[in-house]
């Protein structure tokens, strides 16, 4: 399961880590609007989030008495080397962290803000709200890059050829094999009778 948590949050951070390689240090700190955030600032409240949750996080509450949240959401970086210092530093954390789940550990009650969570429950919370961010961190550079933007996913009108790729890397069932689960195949003769109604 760890190996799991591992690999999709390794996902997340390559796409922003991919983002950063794209922008300058003036683009790192652009704003829609004042009220808009800049990706600086989602850096600093995602790594700040990180290091609040994960330290000691089988221990001590994940919201840590030392957070100032709303701080999060001032500037406080003056360069785009120091933005992605604190990415990084953020993700360091939480990976050291996910390294301490076991099997025995997995459905060991934490705590945030209080309040009772399995600590597979606390990985899901943050597996929904890293990706939210790193969506905005894309979204605000794609914006910046506009034509010069160079894809993270499928490139547009790419997308059969992907399919195609993705077929020969994992190649499907072959129509002679039977299906694993005939139950999913109405027409098969293994199905029960009781799903052909």
């Amino acid at each position: 399961m760890k190996d799991l948590f591992v690999k999709r949050f390794e996902y997340y951070k390559s796409l922003g880590d991919k983002t950063f390689g794209q922008l300058t240090n003036e683009q790192i700190f652009w704003q829609y609007n004042e009220e808009s955030n800049s990706i600086a600032i989602i850096v600093k409240h995602v790594a700040g989030n990180m290091l609040s949750r994960w330290t000691n996080f089988l221990t001590e509450d994940g919201e840590k008495s030392w957070r100032n949240r709303d701080e999060e959401f001032v500037n406080t970086f003056s360069t785009k080397e120091e933005v992605v210092d604190y990415w990084e530093k953020g993700w360091k954390c939480l990976f050291e962290a996910l390294d301490q789940i076991t099997d025995e550990n997995l459905y060991a009650t934490i705590y945030i803000r209080g309040e009772a969570h399995s600590v597979i429950d606390a990985v899901f919370r943050q597996l929904a709200h890293y990706p939210y961010h790193v969506g905005q961190i894309i979204y605000i550079a794609k914006m910046m890059k506009n034509e010069d933007w160079n894809t993270l996913s499928i490139a547009r009108n790419k997308s059969q050829e992907f399919n195609n790729e993705m077929k020969n890397k994992f190649p499907s069932l072959e129509e002679s094999e039977e299906p694993s689960s005939p139950v999913c195949f109405q027409n098969s003769p293994e199905i029960k009778d009781e799903y052909k109604q």
